[in-house]
């Protein structure tokens, strides 16, 4: 069985590697080859072109890169039309993942997409740009399912794989042992995303917002985690700029975010994470202003974050913009550290969420074989 499958950023990377990893154990001859990063390669898919290439963030932003992605994309559905996959996975990414999928189901290819566009909060118009893409959407959240199936469009819940993986109650004091912190201190997790963009944007007003902190709380330890060399370098620099003891991590971010007492996250797929290991956060974003001022008119949903988004409420606080500086952050930060009642009551809702993700009756792998054992609609 051959399959074709593009992931285009960590959190990507990390879904396609666990769906190929779980496929194996029905189908130990399965060949993968396509975009990915490390977690996909370990899983032994054959990289053609490296994840960063497709890691661009913001309307805006992309606008800049529009000629290399359309001449990556010709590329990769040229050569895997020639090696004709059973079955191809576009993983996220559907700016560059649902053109090539259309492209791929032309050619008579069966196409998965995995990991619902997020058409329910903004651009529901690409609902039929998803129909003509794809054989099967494969949602990772419970209401996505029948938000697709009411449009037309085919549509299975399989569940969050991290929520599975991760416990209902996390294991702090192994986690803070793993890495070499002390038992009992306060632990803040800082993490401005993986993106050169949002590094660029979100690591100056976070680590104000942890050097504010550090004035606060004598013996308080900061932690972070970089996907790279040159993330783990411009980290690296800010800190110390700022007088800031800042520990980076290059490992996977489970222990990060279970060790912590308190994180300041990205906006993104981190605060799934960090909801997940029931960690009390402060979600905070900034991007190139036109593009915000785009996503704002034609955003359709109250919350941005997910933890807020699945709760249908206000469960952590959100800054975006111009509320995205240190003096805002840190004061919010500081209260989760403040009200340890509030902190209990946030990870109650969060084992409630925790446990709706892993729901599922059908998992990715069987929904990718189910498909592949049918017969090609295209």
């Amino acid at each position: 069985m051959k399959i074709g499958i593009v992931a285009g950023e960590p959190s990507g990377d990390f879904l396609a590697s666990e769906l190929i990893k779980d496929i194996r154990q029905y189908r130990p001859d399965i060949r993968v080859t396509g975009i990915g990063g490390p977690n996909l390669r370990a899983a032994g898919c054959d990289i053609l072109f490296p994840m960063e290439k497709l890691a661009v963030m913001g309307l805006v932003e992309v606008l800049g890169k529009v000629r290399e992605l359309r001449a990556m994309r010709t590329r990769l559905a040229e050569h895997l039309i020639r090696e004709r996959p059973d079955v191809f996975i576009g993983v996220d990414s559907p700016d560059f993942n649902l053109g090539l999928e259309r492209t791929l189901r032309s050619a008579g290819i069966k196409t998965i997409h995995y990991v619902c566009p997020t058409v329910w909060a903004w651009r529901p118009w690409r609902v039929r740009k998803i129909r003509q893409a794809a054989q099967l959407v494969l949602c990772i959240f419970p209401f996505e399912e029948e938000f697709l199936l009411g449009r037309g469009v085919p549509a299975r819940y399989v569940g969050h794989p991290l929520a599975g993986k991760v416990d209902i109650q996390p294991d702090t004091e192994s986690a803070r042992r793993r890495l070499d912190l002390p038992p009992d201190c306060l632990t803040v997790a800082i993490l401005p995303g993986s993106r050169h963009a949002e590094l660029d944007r979100l690591t100056g007003p976070f680590l104000d917002a942890a050097a504010w902190l550090a004035a606060h709380h004598d013996g308080a330890r900061f932690i972070t985690n970089a996907v790279n060399d040159g993330a783990e370098r411009h980290l690296r620099a800010a800190a110390e700029s700022r007088g800031l003891q800042l520990k980076i991590v290059k490992d996977s971010i489970a222990d990060t975010l279970a060790a912590a007492s308190v994180a300041l996250v990205a906006s993104g797929t981190v605060t799934l994470e960090a909801m997940l290991y029931k960690t009390p956060m402060v979600v905070a974003y900034r991007m190139h202003s036109l593009s915000y001022w785009i996503v704002r008119a034609l955003l359709k949903v109250k919350y941005e974050s997910l933890p807020n988004l699945l709760a249908g409420q206000r469960l952590v606080p959100e800054y975006f913009q111009s509320d995205c500086r240190a003096e805002i952050l840190a004061p919010a930060l500081q209260y989760w550290l403040e009200h340890p009642g509030e902190v209990q009551s946030l990870s109650r809702r969060f084992t409630d969420l925790h446990i709706s993700l892993r729901s599922a009756e059908t998992s990715a792998a069987q929904a990718v074989l189910k498909l592949h054992a049918g017969s090609s609609d295209s």
